[in-house]
């Protein structure tokens, strides 16, 4: 998702050029609508470096950008041997702010402007991320009514928020005259029910991992609340306002919601965030406060100021 900018950037630029999109088969949905690509080429999770680098030799690609930049995707880009661009990933800054919590520079670019940077002669345009959805997708909602989504997973415990306050915020919703809309994938179907149960009147749309279906029914959300999570992404570039839950992991990361009207609510009084890039699972300190102490009043308090910029 967070390479679509990337995607539509290089299109708008070269637009002679023929785009090939290497990406595994589980986030296939994210792309598989683009317009800017020709092709798409899904990797099974056990695939072979030297079956796909062979593959893709014979293609006889000008050029390769990775934006990936790990052992397997570099490997693939020197079996290939033609000329690359390769996506710095910052692995110093992020030690640095994870256990020094030294910052090396003042601005935060985000991910997307980090991609963009790694290829010369492109500018990124002031769009949003991009997911396009295939007509023939309709919605249980009801497109009368006013919707506030919410995303309770994550895939590590300390970039969640906790249940008992996602329901007290989704009960507040409620008493607004707004529904409430839970969304997730096949590893949130658990806490989703539990949700469900507790904020009465809530909308269940979580179901196995289906990507363009969650991202159609975002749509006729006003807002949607989220982890710092996939599902962040999949609502900013569905263009609906954001607010984005932060625990452990801060958006110096650059994974903030990317050009969409968004409010990251996050405890800044903390020293020891962020305690990693990526999440933990369990509270190293035992405390837990970097989302204990956003209380779910804050967290309404926010979806109303946010709200009220987009009327």
């Amino acid at each position: 998702m967070l390479t679509t900018p990337v995607i539509r950037a290089l299109k708008n630029n070269f637009t002679e050029a023929k785009l090939d999109f290497l990406l595994r088969e589980e986030y296939s949905d994210t792309l598989k609508y683009n317009p800017y690509l020709d092709n798409t080429i899904l990797l099974k999770r056990d695939y072979d470096v030297n079956e796909i680098a062979a593959e893709l030799d014979a293609k006889n690609y000008d050029k390769i950008i990775d934006l990936q930049n790990n052992r397997r995707s570099r490997a693939i880009v020197k079996k290939i041997g033609v000329e690359s661009f390769r996506y710095k990933k910052n692995n110093l800054a992020k030690f640095l702010l994870v256990n020094f919590k030294f910052r090396t520079n003042s601005k935060t670019l985000s991910v997307p402007e980090r991609y963009a940077n790694a290829i010369p002669g492109i500018e990124l345009d002031d769009k949003g991320l991009d997911i396009f959805l295939p007509e023939e997708l309709s919605s249980n909602l009801e497109t009368d009514k006013q919707y506030i989504g919410i995303c309770p997973g994550s895939r590590h415990f300390t970039k969640m928020y906790p249940e008992d306050y996602f329901i007290q915020f989704g009960n507040l919703i409620i008493e607004s005259g707004k529904q409430v809309v839970i969304f997730g994938g096949s590893d949130d179907i658990e806490v989703s029910k539990r949700l469900h149960s507790q904020i009465k009147g809530s909308i269940n749309l979580s179901n196995n991992n289906n990507l363009l279906q969650t991202a159609h029914d975002m749509k006729l959300c006003e807002a949607v609340i989220c982890n710092d999570s996939g599902l962040m992404h999949t609502a900013a570039a569905a263009g609906v306002p954001v607010i984005a839950i932060f625990g452990s992991t801060v958006k110096d990361f650059g994974f903030a919601p990317y050009n969409i009207p968004n409010l990251i609510l996050e405890n800044k009084s903390l020293n020891c965030r962020p305690c990693s890039h990526i999440g933990r699972n369990s509270c190293p300190k035992n405390h837990f406060k970097c989302m204990k102490e956003i209380y779910p009043h804050q967290v309404y308090e926010g979806l109303t100021k946010l709200l009220s910029k987009n009327v």
